[in-house]
């Protein structure tokens, strides 16, 4: 039990600061372009106090340790953007999109350069530190591929919608009140339904995976730690 506890304290600081952050951007991006809603609502804010969800940012990642899950998964309160007040929407939908995958890969940079100072602590506070900032690479480079998936409501998919033409934008855009269904069903209903069937139907995992791979390589080599 205490190693499993240990193992998800090593976790929970990462996915708070990862998918507040994430938040954050697109509020912050989101106001430079004309919208205050956030700013009204007093999320144009790197603290993650005004974006935790008690169960998506905290508690949902910790069961997903604890039940040593394949996935780790995690969200913050959506900060509110009123794309019609932005100065030019649909231009400036995109900015405020990629804001939030943005952070995700600075965070994950910054995580990288951190590590150079672990050495310099007493062993175990290093230890521990070295795992959450291992963590961090990890999880921000998820959440920055996660959420570039091309599907609305996914910021992939506001991006999409920005820079295809309108006769592919707008029924892309359609499909956003379907979006959590679709990504519901290739993370949970079609993996199983492969299971039982005995072939690898986990698309999702694959589509997530080797870009995911290839973003951490790309950020280590940036900051040194790849050779």
């Amino acid at each position: 039990m205490a190693a499993m506890l240990y193992q998800a304290s090593t976790w929970v600081l990462p996915v708070v600061f990862a998918v507040t952050f994430h938040e954050a951007a697109h509020g912050f991006v989101a106001y430079r372009f004309g919208d205050d809603t956030a700013q009204r609502a007093g999320r144009v804010t790197f603290n993650p106090f005004k974006h935790v969800d008690t169960f998506g940012t905290i508690i949902l990642p910790a069961m997903l340790i604890l039940l040593r899950s394949p996935f780790l998964f995690g969200y913050a309160k959506p900060v509110p953007v009123n794309f019609r007040r932005l100065d030019r929407p649909r231009r400036d939908m995109v900015w405020v999109a990629l804001a939030g995958p943005g952070t995700n890969v600075l965070l994950a940079i910054a995580s990288s350069l951190l590590f150079y100072g672990v050495g310099l602590m007493p062993l175990s506070p290093a230890e521990w530190l070295g795992e959450n900032l291992v963590h961090s690479i990890q999880i921000n480079a998820v959440l920055c591929v996660f959420n570039m998936l091309p599907l609305p409501p996914l910021d992939g998919g506001r991006v999409a919608v920005g820079l295809l033409p309108d006769a592919l934008a707008l029924p892309l855009a359609r499909l956003e009140r379907y979006g959590m269904l679709i990504l519901l069903l290739f993370l949970f209903v079609i993996p199983y339904v492969g299971e039982q069937t005995g072939h690898n139907l986990n698309i999702l995992a694959w589509l997530i995976g080797v870009p995911t791979e290839a973003l951490i390589r790309l950020i280590l080599a940036i900051t040194g730690q790849g050779e």
